[in-house]
């Protein structure tokens, strides 16, 4: 079968000249034989959709905590608008879709329960700090497939671990991913907020409004071909200045009147003592960690097993393991 190989001629032949080419690729940690039907950057994919810790995405919180309805988003349907996203940029500009899918599909692998409130939580009880784009990266490379990892190529671990932070992805596919990941956020999250009551449409900034318009397609819409306009034929992902300075400002807002303080918000400080509390409990008492994680665990660092046991957590698994061990049980006769 030489359908791999029909595929990366097509690559070859079809693709921007800055795209990453799957037979190009800087291989994995580990070599395997490659795939006959599959590029590599397909195969990552499909590690990742088939994976645990992917699955695990549908229960955990992107920003409301255990919201009462069925459309608020989860870390799983932001990963997956984030996916539509890139898909649509890279198509667009000629880039590698299935490289920026396969990162997409995997960037927040590692992200706690309870969102960034839980992040926090773990990054002020664990003494070397936790961040969960270092936590996505080791959940692919060392803690997926029962401790084997999913062995990914380069291009794809490159681009999970620097979706966010200082760092820029070494790939064009791996930008694209950057800034899909803020915009799909800054736009469901306002959705989700407008749903909830939180916010109204009119205290949106007017000068965002007046750019964007008022509605989420729109918005997204605006957004999307900005970026496909100014990163036509070019070495670099971007926005307009223009375009770039009111998504900031959309962000900023939302930090001021929705992440932090908001009505949606207060259940966070809960949220973030009870992963404390987890974390402090299984340090102590690491013998008492699933079998299965007591196996594996480094013996020389106990609370970073401790850590990879909490942050690979649902909310709900994350509330049923509180209650077993903090609140006490009724006696029934």
């Amino acid at each position: 079968m030489f359908i791999r190989k029909s595929v990366e001629e097509r690559e070859s032949q079809q693709l921007s000249p800055y795209a990453a080419r799957s037979a190009d690729t800087r291989g994995r940690k580990v070599e395997e034989e490659p795939c006959p039907v599959r590029t590599a950057y397909q195969r990552d994919r499909d590690r990742i959709i088939h994976s645990k810790s992917f699955r695990r995405l549908k229960h955990k919180t992107q920003v409301f905590i255990a919201p009462e309805g069925d459309h608020y988003r989860t870390r799983l349907t932001h990963t997956l608008e984030v996916g539509q996203i890139g898909r649509t940029i890279a198509r667009a500009l000629c880039l590698n879709e299935d490289l920026t899918e396969a990162i997409a599909l995997g960037h927040d692998l590692g992200h706690t329960p309870f969102g960034h409130a839980g992040e926090e939580a773990l990054d002020q009880v664990y003494p070397p700090g936790f961040k969960h784009n270092e936590q996505s990266l080791r959940m692919v490379e060392v803690l997926a497939r029962e401790g084997k990892g999913l062995n990914l190529t380069w291009e794809v671990r490159d681009g999970i671990l620097n979706h966010t932070g200082s760092v820029k992805p070494a790939t064009l596919e791996g930008q694209i991913v950057k800034i899909a990941d803020r915009i799909a956020y800054i736009n469901h999250d306002i959705d989700d907020a407008l749903r909830g009551g939180i916010i109204q449409l009119r205290d949106l900034p007017r000068e965002c409004l007046e750019l964007f318009g008022s509605t989420h397609s729109d918005r997204i819409n605006i957004m999307v071909t900005d970026i496909i306009k100014n990163s036509w034929d070019k070495r670099e992902i971007a926005m307009s200045q223009e375009v770039w300075q009111a998504t900031q400002t959309l962000r900023i807002w939302l930090f001021e009147n929705v992440y932090i303080g908001s009505e949606a918000k207060k259940e966070e400080v809960k949220a973030k003592r009870v992963v404390q509390m987890l974390y402090e409990y299984y340090a102590q008492h690491p013998e008492e960690l699933p079998a299965e994680v007591i196996c594996r665990h480094d013996q020389l660092d106990v609370n970073r097993t401790v850590v990879d046991y909490i942050a690979g957590m649902t909310d709900r698994y994350a509330l049923k393991v509180f209650q077993q061990l903090f609140l006490p049980i009724p006696w029934i006769p």
